[in-house]
């Protein structure tokens, strides 16, 4: 059985580091918000290219705590209105619901799943505030068209970049350096994934950045002084730590991930299978490789009985989720039509060659 993503194996790498990085936190005594968290965030920043990062409890919180940043600044106010893509995780549209803003969708773009630029464009209101694009699978989202729009109509641009760590665009700027602000996740499944829950917001924004760290601990200048109505998301010392070890090879895992995906667009030959687009640029971190079919039922008990791990991501748009009942009446064509095709097959930097040609010969004989 080849495993969709075999985390043990990635980490086993790791292994003596984490003991000895596990060790020293022990020792050390201090547990919250120490030497490691604050390393990880200057060695974070320098890698994204920003002048700040700041550690919290997860990658929801990153979102949700960059807009009550922006609100504490005077800069978004109640039931503000958030341009968000329709085809995400519903994290997305939690975080804008929780800081009391308003999620509106945009459609998807058939060819990168992400913005659907012209639907976008119909939707800006003297209420909307923020555009915030998904970097969704790790392709990043088309920053350039969507920073043009957002300066031309004075809007906040806040990335999702949960899946995009490491992503490079056209001139050179990381994910997390291509809008106002970014929130990352480290959950454990991602390209840059801890051993439990992290995440992480990047910005150049000096008053941002100091209003988030009051806001991830209570809203604390200093111990026990509060300036703002807080919350409690810090990312974890020895989160951190596992973090420092595997930062340095990331760029080298994103390498091999984009060799893998380059193989698989141009060895799986089948007409029953749409591939994704790629251009062959290191704008893609390729945290999924998926594909897209119309009998998804049948295809995933397929790549099962031939031992080829999958997962779908996602098979229910958000605006189709219980919990997000206000929106259950709306219609996205493009967006609900990946939902019901879309496919995530093996990827990951410690898949073998044989494992490659496996999968791929498999996908052949579909």
């Amino acid at each position: 059985m080849i495993p969709f993503l075999d985390l043990h194996k990635i980490n086993q790498r790791f292994e003596a580091d984490f003991k000895s990085s596990f060790n020293s936190f022990l020792d050390s005594g201090y547990y919250i918000l120490g030497e490691n968290v604050s390393a990880f965030e200057n060695e974070f920043a320098k890698f994204c290219g920003t002048k700040y990062c700041i550690g919290v409890g997860n990658g929801l919180d990153a979102l949700r705590l960059t807009l009550e940043g922006y609100k504490a600044l005077g800069m978004l106010s109640e039931k503000d209105e958030v341009l968000v893509a329709s085809n995400t995780y519903i994290a997305t549209l939690l975080a804008i619901k929780q800081a009391g803003l308003t999620p509106v969708l945009v459609e998807s773009d058939t060819e990168n799943f992400n913005f659907n630029l012209l639907h976008l464009s119909t939707l800006i209101t003297s209420k909307t505030r923020v555009i915030m694009p998904v970097h969704l699978y790790g392709e990043l989202s088309t920053m350039n068209e969507i920073n043009k729009i957002a300066k031309q109509h004075k809007l906040i641009v806040i990335e999702d970049a949960a899946q995009a760590h490491g992503a490079t665009s056209l001139e050179g700027k990381k994910a997390g350096n291509l809008g106002d602000a970014a929130g990352f996740s480290f959950y454990p499944t991602k390209n840059l994934g801890a051993l439990g829950d992290g995440g992480a917001i990047t910005t150049n924004n000096e008053e941002l950045a100091t209003v988030i760290r009051k806001l991830r601990n209570y809203g604390t200048s200093s111990k026990y002084v509060n300036d703002v109505l807080g919350f409690n998301s810090r990312l974890d010392e020895i989160q951190a730590a596992f973090l420092r070890k595997k930062l340095p090879l990331l760029d080298e895992d994103n390498s091999k991930r984009r060799t893998i995906a380059k193989r698989y667009i141009s060895e799986i030959n089948n007409v029953k299978i749409i591939l994704p687009n790629y251009d062959g640029s290191d704008n893609h971190v390729f945290h999924l490789f998926v594909v897209r079919v119309n009998d998804r039922e049948e295809f995933t008990k397929y790549l099962t009985e031939n031992e080829i791990g999958n997962l779908i991501h996602y098979p229910i748009p958000p605006h189709k989720q219980e919990a997000l009942f206000e929106f259950n009446d709306l219609y996205f064509p493009v967006t609900e039509k990946i939902h019901e095709e879309v496919v995530s097959i093996p990827m990951s930097p410690v898949l073998s060659d044989k494992d490659i040609s496996k999968v791929i010969s498999v996908l052949n004989k579909y």
